[in-house]
């Protein structure tokens, strides 16, 4: 759900200075009252909204809390007793001149639907809920040898109490986009809440031999094109740094591939491994000497 634009409830800008908010809720305050307007439910409703938006906007704490998480956020952490906290309706409509009529205590629970009590500071709700902290991010960059075994890394951040070093485990089979969470190394929380957490995002460099597709890996080779026509041998590494063999036969079209099973990447949290893929590429001459055009005519004049 999309949290409320308080500054534009109250019509004032984010800059705006607390006597100027002042001014303004004062002024929507009277005009929308539930005295002035008897049996107006939607003026009632536009109360409500004034008032949340007064409570938030007034307090500097909270104030600070709605410009750092955004209106979205805010609602997410705050609830609506957390909002009125320390908002006295008496005092505030005996200000502006308004009757509480002994409703003062009870305001909350009438016209927004929560409890009518008071803290033990003066206001309005329920003791102080904790606010977890904010979460951070950090983006890590691994070779694809490194996203193949079992990983660590120290990576240097500014969290919430300054710089800090942490090692990090890097699971073998990780993808590009995976997150890894390590819990309370984010920023502090707020009303003794818990501090947030770090998110540290992978990414994995491009390799200069290998695709990676999945957890398949393809690695391309160059042939000529008599190795193609006879038929060859191939000597083809591996991510692991193993070195196969592989026959090539005769006949071989550009851009065939051949499966090396189970010689691809660690499948992330389960066990086996993807395929590796050779894909042959057939390399044609730019330049013939004399003696190896003559050759070549000889071959088309054979019907090759």
């Amino acid at each position: 759900m999309a949290g409320k634009d308080y500054y534009k409830i109250l019509g004032v800008s984010k800059s705006g200075s607390p006597g100027e908010i002042k001014k303004a809720y004062r002024k929507l305050a009277m005009k929308y009252h539930p005295d002035q307007n008897k049996g107006d439910k939607a003026a009632e409703e536009r109360f409500k909204e004034i008032n949340e938006a007064y409570a938030v906007l007034s307090h500097p704490e909270k104030r600070k809390q709605y410009d750092m998480f955004g209106a979205e956020g805010f609602q997410q952490r705050f609830s609506q007793e957390d909002i009125f906290r320390d908002f006295d309706f008496s005092s505030i409509f005996k200000e502006f001149g308004f009757s509480t009529g002994g409703r003062g205590q009870n305001i909350f629970g009438q016209f927004f639907g929560g409890p009518s009590f008071r803290t033990s500071r003066g206001g309005f709700g329920r003791e102080p809920q904790g606010v977890k902290g904010q979460d951070l991010t950090y983006e890590l960059s691994i070779t694809l040898e490194e996203a193949f075994s079992p990983t660590e890394k120290i990576i240097s951040f500014r969290g919430g109490t300054g710089q800090e070093k942490i090692s990090i485990k890097i699971p073998s089979g990780i993808t590009t986009g995976k997150r890894l969470r390590v819990p309370g190394k984010g920023h502090p929380g707020h009303y003794g809440g818990p501090k947030g957490d770090l998110y540290v995002q992978v990414k994995v460099l491009d390799h200069p031999l290998f695709k990676r597709e999945g957890d398949d890996l393809t690695l391309t080779q160059t042939i000529k094109i008599s190795e193609a026509v006879l038929g060859t041998e191939l000597e083809v590494p591996t991510i692991d740094k193993k070195v196969l063999r592989l026959k090539i036969p005769p006949g071989t079209q550009n851009n065939a591939k051949f499966r090396l099973k189970g010689y691809g990447i660690p499948h992330l949290g389960g066990s086996g491994r993807g395929d590796a893929y050779v894909r042959v590429s057939i390399e044609v001459p730019t330049k013939l000497t004399k003696k190896q055009k003559e050759l070549i005519k000889k071959l088309a004049e054979q019907g090759l």
